[in-house]
Parts: structure tokens; C-alpha cells; sequence
């Protein structure tokens, strides 16, 4: 499709019922809005009025009403049925159509899409869920509508796959996990500073990235607390956890300071000396409490038990990151090199001592705790105990890999 953009781009905001999105400059009225991706400045925004999902006119036509009577239509050709995982393109005699009381991308060459992300329909016809990403290069305008609209979709399975992202913001997902990284992802925009950690929703239905500066972006059911974005801060984020408990989230700084939104404020080491910079942070299941690791090592527990550390002892190479167990009784973490300690947890074997094409950045557990999954920076994936592979970047030129996330919040 010439001049169109990848799908996989555009972030699904929350909201009642429907979220949708579309480019710069914001429709009049719009209550709120989100700005992310560039070059072409897609805005999203959403409204907390009543909004509904039309049913299709015919059984080649799915339109889906939004946002004070913005559409999105997707006509196919007679004989033809709109099915969820396919891309539907105007070159192929599909006519895509966003407007708001009249069509508003008009290309004489074609150049539109939708692709079909979740679509489910009652008997007689009525949508009950639907995901769809749009792109439309408007001719007369010269302006690229693009974005995403979903009702009532299906959150995914949290017990199986994991998301890998990146420095610049990129998401994707592999195993059950994968059909939620079209919620969204940073990788167009041009971002202050670069992404550090990202945490998931306790229902698998979204996530949260968020910056070396603070800054908080939400995805999918994911809701925005607030975050240090735009705020003095003394040391740089290294990253984040969900308060399972709350649906909140912490935010750490390299100096030990601890962010709390929605989320209880359990004590910090920030303005305490450290012998090494925090790198990593994980919560108790519950919200009940965290712990910080320090690259020497240290942990730090705050509400947590404390189960031992390798702070004072030798280390080959630094460490860049821990997880718990997913009952909270205890955690592992992890070196560079792939080196895994593991305090009150399982040991499942380790990368240590074996040769890697990039450095380890992160690590994830498994939802039994039966295993664990270790990143490179290259995109790389290393499978352990019972954690299956599900695909990776490795191999792929890919640079900046920043971590790994998946769920294990349903595990007591």
C-alpha cells in the first residue's frame, strides 16, 4: 500500500464505551486528548458521554460511531465478510471512510486501510466487540487520518507470552500476550527521553511505559494516575511496578526515590546513600510492599521481607534487574552477563557464563514461578525452567532493547 503507515501504531485509550483516535488539529469539543506518535501528530482523545456501535449495513459494511458522531466505516465487496486478523486494503476495492456528518479522507490512489484487530457479533448482527486500526491519506487535505477504535475488547490471557520493548518506545508481544500490542505503542514519536519500564495492568487488558523523565503513557484498560513528566527530579526513572492491589503503580528513581499513584507510599532511599545506583524495582503481589536492587547487588525492601542480597560480594558483571516470585515469597535478579541469583526462589538456570551477542537488560517470571524468560539488548530471549519461547528480535538488528514484561498478577 503506497505511503502507508505500519499498523501496530496507534494507542487505545479508555474510555465509555468507545476510544478512538484521529490526527492533529483536535475536532472542536473534544473533552480530552492524548498526543503521541509522529510525524503526522495523531491525536487521540476519547469523551465520557454515552456513545454506540452501529450495526452493520449490510453484511459488507461494519461502521463503528464514536466521539460525538466521528465514524470509521469499513465497506468490503459484495460477497465478501469482514473478519477479525486481515487487512483490509483500498487498493483491493475496499472503501475506508472516517468522517463526522461526511467523509473526510477522500484518495483517489487508494491509499487507505483497515485492519481488523478482534470483531464479534451477536445473531442478529450487532457488534458486541470490535478492534480495528485505520489508516486514510487524505488527497484534498493532505492529511494522514490514522488510529485505533476498539469496543468491549477482549483482554488477553495473562498466563502465557510476554512483551518486549524498547528504548524509543516500540512494544511487541509474543504468545497469547501478542494481539494487545496494537493497543499501542511510542515507537513514532519523538520522545524527550528514552522508555526504562513498562508494567502491565493486573487484568492483562493493557500496560503502562514509562520515561527516564517520568513520564507515564497508558495502553489498553491501563489508566493514567499521573507521573513526574515535566517535574524536578534529582535522578533519572529506571523503571516501574503495578500495585496489584490498587491498580495504581510506583515509579523508582536511580537514587532509590519511589513515585506512588494510586498506590500506597511505603518508604524510599532517596537522599540516602547508596554504594551503587538502583536499577530495577518489583511489588508484592497485593500491593503490599517492594524492593529495590541496586547494580552491586543491594536490595532493599520496603513492606517486604528481605531475603538476602549480593551486596559486598563479587559480581563478574552488574546487575540490571529483578522479579518476584509470583506469591511474593521471594525474587531473583539478574546480571548482564545473564548471571541469575535467586533468593527464596527457584533457581532455573542462568545465561551465566555463556556466550551472548548482547548484554541482558531484564528479566520476567513466569506465572507458576516455574521459570523465567531473560532479554537482550538486541532483542534476544533466553527461556528457563518452565517458561516457553514464544519468538524474539534476536537476530534481527534490532538495538535498545529495554526490558520484558508479562503478567503473573493472578497468581496468590
Amino acid at each position: 500500500m503506497a505511503g502507508a503507515a505500519p499498523f501496530k501504531h496507534i494507542a487505545v485509550i479508555p474510555g465509555n464505551p468507545v476510544e478512538g483516535a484521529y490526527t492533529s488539529p483536535v475536532p472542536p469539543g473534544s473533552p480530552s486528548y492524548i498526543e503521541v506518535q509522529g510525524p503526522d501528530r495523531v491525536t487521540h482523545y476519547t469523551q465520557s458521554t454515552s456513545t454506540t456501535v452501529g450495526s452493520p449495513t449490510s453484511s459488507t459494511s461494519l461502521t463503528l460511531t464514536m466521539l460525538q458522531g466521528w465514524t470509521i466505516t469499513l465497506t468490503v465487496g459484495a460477497g465478501q465478510s469482514i473478519q477479525p486478523g486481515v487487512v483490509y486494503s483500498q487498493q483491493d476495492g475496499v472503501s475506508v471512510s472516517v468522517g463526522n456528518g461526511g467523509q473526510l479522507c477522500y484518495n483517489a490512489n487508494g491509499e487507505g486501510s483497515v485492519e481488523v484487530d478482534q470483531l464479534a457479533q451477536d445473531g442478529s448482527g450487532q457488534v458486541t466487540s470490535a478492534a480495528m486500526q485505520f489508516y486514510c491519506f487524505d488527497d484534498h487535505s493532505s492529511t494522514v487520518y490514522g488510529g485505533a477504535v476498539s469496543f468491549n475488547i477482549v483482554p488477553t490471557s495473562p498466563t502465557e507470552g510476554y512483551y518486549i520493548y524498547a528504548d524509543n518506545g516500540f512494544v511487541t508481544g509474543f504468545g497469547n500476550d501478542n494481539y494487545l500490542d496494537y493497543l499501542g505503542d511510542l515507537s513514532w514519536e519523538t520522545l524527550n527521553d528514552p522508555i526504562v519500564g513498562m508494567a502491565i495492568t493486573p487484568d492483562g487488558g493493557g500496560y503502562w511505559l514509562v520515561a527516564s523523565d517520568g513520564g507515564v503513557f497508558s495502553y489498553g484498560d491501563a489508566n493514567f494516575y499521573g507521573s513526574m513528566g515535566g517535574k524536578h527530579l534529582n535522578d533519572p526513572i529506571v523503571g516501574m511496578a503495578t500495585d496489584t492491589g490498587t491498580g495504581g503503580y510506583w515509579l523508582v528513581a536511580s537514587d532509590g526515590g519511589v513515585f506512588a499513584f494510586n498506590a500506597p507510599y511505603y518508604g524510599s532511599m532517596g537522599g540516602k546513600h547508596l554504594n551503587q545506583p538502583i536499577v530495577g524495582v518489583a511489588a508484592r503481589p497485593g500491593g503490599n510492599g517492594y524492593w529495590f536492587v541496586a547494580s552491586d547487588g543491594g536490595i532493599f525492601a520496603f513492606n517486604a521481607p528481605f531475603y538476602g542480597s549480593m551486596g559486598g560480594q563479587h559480581l563478574n558483571q552488574p546487575i540490571v534487574g529483578m522479579t518476584p516470585t509470583p506469591n511474593g515469597n521471594g525474587y531473583w535478579f539478574v546480571a548482564s552477563d545473564g548471571g541469575i541469583f535467586a533468593y527464596d526462589a527457584l533457581f532455573h538456570g542462568s545465561m551465566g557464563g555463556r556466550p551472548l551477542a548482547a548484554p541482558i537488560i531484564g528479566m520476567a517470571s513466569t506465572i507458576d514461578g516455574g521459570g523465567y524468560w531473560e532479554v537482550a539488548t538486541d532483542g534476544g530471549i533466553f527461556a528457563l525452567g518452565d517458561a516457553q519461547y514464544f519468538g524474539s528480535l534476536g537476530g534481527q538488528g534490532y538495538t535498545g532493547i529495554a526490558g520484558v514484561a508479562t503478567n503473573t498478577a493472578s497468581v496468590g
